[in-house]
């Protein structure tokens, strides 16, 4: 399937798996809203959603950065606006914004514990909310909408759990919401 004029609105595409899908999609010629917190570098991690705008250009592809920290819905309502307005809808939403804790145990603090269920559950559940509208109309015009959350196969496998139980609970709500949204689209 070609990518080509598909617009995605792809949370945290500043870097990591969310710019490469993002890069992938530019290749193919796709408009892609880099949905991300970070608008100024950050002193440990590399990217911004203007590096990532840049890197989708040179690829091909129709580039709108966007700061959006998907645990303000406001700040979502208003980046998924602005994406209609400029690419003329949304084709594909890419749910990919994470918080992960790498000291995930019985002893996680509930800072980090709350992190994780604001980014990846909540925010995934806000994103996806107020996208279906543009998804639905997406699929009237047969555009062929997708959700893609990357998250876990619903598996209750004790691998999933040992070392990231607040971890693998935070991403098992994404994968809960694509058996909820799909009915929606």
């Amino acid at each position: 399937m070609s990518l080509k004029d598909k617009v995605l609105f792809i949370t945290g595409a500043s870097r990591g798996i969310g710019l490469a899908i993002a890069l992938r999609a530019a290749k193919d010629g796709g408009c892609i809203a880099v949905a991300a917190k970070t608008d100024t570098p950050h002193p440990k991690l590399p990217g911004t959603i203007h590096t990532a705008a840049e890197e989708i250009r040179r690829a091909g592809g129709k580039a709108l950065p966007l700061v959006c920290d998907i645990r303000n819905e406001e700040a979502i309502k208003a980046a998924i606006q602005k994406t209609v307005d400029t690419f003329g809808g949304i084709d594909i939403v890419v749910n990919n914004a994470s918080a992960i804790s790498l000291t995930d145990t019985q002893d996680t603090p509930i800072k980090k514990f709350n992190l994780m269920f604001e980014i990846n559950s909540r925010g995934t559940w806000l994103v996806t909310k107020h996208a279906i509208p543009h998804l639905i109309e997406s699929g009237r015009k047969n555009r062929n909408p997708h959700i893609l959350n990357l998250s876990p196969p619903l598996l209750l496998k004790e691998n999933w759990f040992k070392n990231h139980v607040a971890y693998s609970m935070a991403k098992y709500n994404m994968s809960l919401c694509v058996l909820v949204f799909q009915y929606l689209v």
